[in-house]
């Protein structure tokens, strides 16, 4: 029987499929049920392969498509009570063969099954076929033959169990309830992207939330009416209070009252001020000592704690000495126009006394050279004032309504004529004997600002004035409103310039403080060629905006020295010789701590005063 002997292999290697094979990689999975809660409903899942003895053909479809036409065909075999009958033997290979993919796949796979043949047909009987009694399954029964199913559709070899019934009919469920989930994705999705298309027009402005603004409680006092229900009277507005840095004084003379000391003080200090004056301080030779002698002396000055303190309430933009040599005596102008007299020698307890002659920063000032008792005062608020103890006054000299004044000096040696400098450029003659407080003379020097004027000492018709990057000497005998030129210039600056000052015995030097962080020393022997730059010292001269602008004066006593400000550390104040070399630096780290911008050199002795910007003086000097 040969046919026989050739089906005993063929019965085998079935009978090796329907026994399901081990897959090394995944753990070991039971042949009974796995029961899953998904949203309180149990679904069964059985993984055993399912097999028919009479399949011939080994075709398999994907088991999401064959779900997929499950799932697609629901309703209509529900729609349609009676089966529809397709005796198609290959139809019910491929639903096999999905189920047993299925079961063997190690991931849950939704099969595909847009590739069946007669799809309504097909999933119509199945989903009837499908409907098994409860009650078996409930009971654990293996054994469907005397259930209803109807499975006329398939041919005889190739009949369902009742167990692979039961596997189709879990799968069926499994594929509907999946089916389900993605059509509620699927509309999620079209809703979102139909919300979208909608948002791409124009935004509508989202009113504003209108907030019930609470009703503030107000006291009686706010209403304006006492506790009985009265209204109170009006209060007249009060005059708003001047501010007392820039107020404007009245013009004319004003008394030499004292801000901060009793009148009876006050007339003490007059006195010993007046007495002072009196005394004609001696020509001695000290104007031409060497330089060995002058460091000497140099060194000798010191500075103690009690000749420190605070004369001024703002910062000090002047500094004087008054020439007595029995007496100290010291004056320093500040920014609220404040002008503080400070007497070393005081027995009272502090010895200064504040007046306020001006309203505006106090930028140069001076004891006058021929009568000390005068204390002649420039400040920004446009006035020039002489402080006279004799009278207790400060008269009034000059007065500019329209410019701010920056600085002045005494064209003659009785103090009689004044050349005064103004920020706007121009410089102004004054004539002292003159009735009024005008000017001989206003004349333009072609320059953007003036910050100071200097006299020459010896030939006093020329004067010196810096302001902007020109520097230039000028004779007051040709001077006239307009078209002025200076005889010589001063070249070499490239930023403005802070100061600019003649020698003070012969004139024959002029030193300079510049923006630019140069201290130059000029040539000025002969005022008929070109000036020469004898010196120029590499000196930091960047104050910043809350200190004082340096200015290097001379000493009066020595020809060829002058003192300036420093910004080094500790703090000091500084001595150059003219050919640039430095002499000496004052300094005392327990009593100066600050930067000096402001200094001043007594014309006799050998005394130094320092102011800074907070209104205090350091005074050095041989004990």
């Amino acid at each position: 029987m040969p046919r026989a002997g050739a089906e005993e292999p063929l019965a085998r290697q079935r009978e090796q499929e329907r026994t399901p094979k081990e897959n090394p990689s995944m753990s070991y999975v039971s042949d009974k049920a796995e029961k899953r809660a998904v949203f309180g409903k149990q679904v069964k899942v059985l993984l055993t392969p399912l097999f028919t003895e009479g399949e011939k053909c080994n075709k398999r479809l994907p088991q999401k498509r064959l779900l997929e036409k499950f799932s697609s065909n629901e309703g209509s075999s529900e729609r349609e009570p009676k089966v529809k009958k397709s005796c198609d033997d290959l139809t019910s290979l491929q639903i096999r063969d999905e189920s047993y993919k299925a079961s063997s796949s190690p991931q849950e796979v939704i099969p595909d099954t847009s590739s069946l043949p007669n799809q309504s047909s097909m999933v119509s009987s199945t989903n009837t076929s499908v409907m098994v009694d409860r009650d078996s399954e409930t009971n654990g029964d293996t054994d469907h033959e005397g259930s209803n199913l109807d499975t006329s559709y398939l041919d005889g070899s190739s009949q369902l169990s009742a167990y692979e019934r039961k596997r189709l009919k879990n799968i069926m469920e499994n594929a509907n309830f999946f089916a389900s989930l993605k059509l509620l994705e699927s509309a999620s999705r079209l809703r979102e992207i139909a919300t979208k298309r909608q948002s791409h027009g124009i935004k509508r402005v989202k009113p504003k939330k209108t907030e019930c603004e609470t009703v503030r409680r107000r006291s009686m006092r706010l209403q304006k009416v006492d506790p009985s229900g009265v209204p109170l009277p009006e209060i007249p507005a009060q005059p708003e209070p001047e501010n007392d840095e820039y107020r404007q004084l009245p013009p004319g003379p004003l008394p030499m009252v004292t801000a901060n000391q009793s009148k009876e003080l006050t007339d003490t200090f007059l006195d010993t001020w007046t007495q002072i004056s009196q005394i004609k301080p001696t020509d001695t030779e000290k104007h031409l000592c060497n330089i060995e002698r002058y460091k000497a002396s140099l060194s000798r000055m010191i500075l103690s704690e009690d000749a420190v303190t605070k004369v001024v309430k703002n910062r000090i933009y002047s500094v004087a000495i008054h020439p007595s040599e029995s007496r100290t005596l010291v004056a320093a102008g500040d920014k609220s126009g404040q002008i503080g007299l400070w007497d070393l020698n005081s027995k009272s307890e502090d010895g200064i006394y504040v007046f306020i002659p001006h309203s505006q920063p106090v930028s140069c000032m001076y004891f006058s050279p021929c009568n000390p008792a005068h204390l002649l005062s420039l400040s920004h608020d446009g006035t020039v004032r002489c402080g006279d103890v004799t009278r207790a006054v400060f008269e009034e000299v000059y007065r500019s309504e329209e410019n701010s004044l920056s600085s002045f000096d005494f064209l003659t040696d009785n103090t009689s004529s004044l050349v005064v400098g103004q920020w706007d450029g121009d410089v102004a003659i004054v004539d002292r004997r003159t009735p009024g407080t005008s000017s001989e003379l206003t004349a333009n020097v072609n320059s953007k600002t003036t910050r100071t004027v200097h006299v020459h000492p010896v030939n006093r018709q020329y004067f010196i004035a810096a302001g902007a990057v020109n520097v230039g000497v000028y004779d007051t005998r040709y001077l006239k409103p307009n078209g002025n030129k200076p005889i010589l210039f001063l070249s070499g600056h490239t930023k403005s310039v802070a100061s600019a000052y003649f020698s003070p015995i012969t004139g024959h030097r002029v030193v300079t403080t510049c923006a630019d962080d140069k201290l130059r020393v000029y040539d000025t022997s002969s005022l008929s060629a070109a000036i020469p730059v004898v010196t120029a010292i590499r000196h930091n001269n960047n104050t910043g905006r809350w200190l004082t602008r340096f200015r290097a004066v001379w000493d009066p006593k020595q020809e060829d020295c002058f003192v300036v400000g420093s910004m080094a550390r500790p703090r000091q104040i500084e001595i150059f010789q003219a050919t640039g070399k430095l002499l000496h630096s004052f300094y005392n780290e327990d009593y100066l701590g600050s930067v000096c911008s402001i200094n001043a050199v007594h014309p006799t002795k050998n005394i130094l005063v320092g102011g800074n910007s907070s209104g205090r003086l350091h005074v050095f000097k041989d004990w």
